[in-house]
């Protein structure tokens, strides 16, 4: 009898755990899952990239580098090609060692070992390609590449000179969508900071950032400095600095040697102004004058009223329909010192 009693109790349990266990799973509801996309495409494609720099004296005004160096891109552009578990820099991350190297100094030799080691590591990078170097702010560069559908995302960086530590750069994206290449995508670029140097204008001299800061993109109200190169309150966002545009090619195309790079600021042909016209934005420059200085010395006769003045001085020159500068020398009534 006791051990009839205990079975029933034993079995009792049993079925109120797991009435209870069915009830728990009908309230908890399913976390959905991520997955990545996987490219079902074609093998292969091939693309052309055409990088376009933008980076004039009308759409970046303030401290605009003329000389020593004047403004231009570096002496390659590095691309890669790789699966969506490798990325070159990211947005909020720190910048390699590899990437530090190229933005403050355009070395690329470091980061061309990083890609390569990821390649033996974990066979996630398919290419490296360098493209032929842009002398000026503004112009064209074009190189093909061939991409794998387990490789289908690309990156590149290209480093802004003169700068800190500055770059335009595309962070993996995916030129595969489902069973199908993209044919034609163009993308706007705007300046980064790599977080390694801490200099707030084009010609800053080195100054490292200690602790390392994350990789930011940089905007007309960040870093909030009157001093920043690229700060511009009265614009809500910064113009494009470049733009990259990403064409796929037939696959019986031949593919030919990288073009030459083209200066459309500086050969004046009328592809290359059409290009500037078209592209290029004129952002308005307002003039930047410093403080007051102090009060000068009371000039005038004794018993009359004299005269004391005080100057400033033009900081930044108005461009682009900017607000044009305030007087300069403001004059005030006073009573002579010393006055015997």
């Amino acid at each position: 009898m006791e051990r009839d009693m205990n079975v029933s109790s034993t079995s009792s349990v049993v079925h109120w755990l797991a009435s209870l266990t069915l009830t728990l799973l009908g309230s908890v509801h399913p976390m959905p899952v991520t997955i990545d996309p996987v490219c079902t495409a074609d093998t292969t494609a091939k693309y052309s990239l055409t990088f376009t720099g933008m980076w004039s004296q009308t759409s970046f005004p303030k401290q605009y580098p003329i000389y020593r160096p004047p403004a231009q891109w570096s002496l390659s552009l590095v691309r890669v090609t790789h699966s969506s578990d490798y990325h070159i820099w990211q947005r909020n991350e720190f910048a390699s060692n590899g990437v530090r190297e190229f933005s403050e100094k355009g070395e690329a030799w470091t980061l061309m070992k990083e890609v390569e080691a990821a390649g033996e590591r974990i066979q996630s990078v398919y290419g490296l390609f360098s493209a032929p170097a842009l002398v000026g702010g503004t112009g064209q560069m074009t190189s093909e590449f061939e991409v794998f559908a387990r490789h289908s995302f690309l990156s590149f960086i290209v480093r802004i000179v003169p700068s800190p530590d500055w770059f335009l750069g595309v962070d993996s994206f995916d030129l595969c969508e489902g069973d199908q290449w993209k044919e034609s995508v163009t993308l706007e670029l705007y300046p980064y900071d790599a977080g390694t140097d801490s200099g707030f204008t084009f010609s800053s001299p080195n100054f490292e950032t200690i602790p390392q800061d994350k990789v930011t993109q940089i905007t007309s109200s960040s870093p909030s400095h009157p001093a920043n190169s690229f700060y511009y309150p009265r614009l809500k966002n910064l113009p494009p600095m470049g733009m990259v545009t990403l064409t796929k090619t037939k696959n019986n195309q031949i593919f030919s040697i990288p073009m030459e790079p083209t200066q459309f600021n500086q050969t004046g042909n009328e592809i290359g102004n059409e290009i500037e016209d078209s592209l290029i934005n004129s952002t308005p420059l307002d003039c930047e004058v410093s403080a007051w200085s102090p009060w000068g010395l009371c000039k005038g006769k004794c018993g009359d009223s004299g005269v004391r003045h005080r100057t400033r001085y033009i900081h930044l020159q108005p461009a682009n329909n900017g607000v044009v500068c305030p007087s300069l020398e403001e004059e005030n009534k006073c009573i002579p010192d010393n006055c015997l």
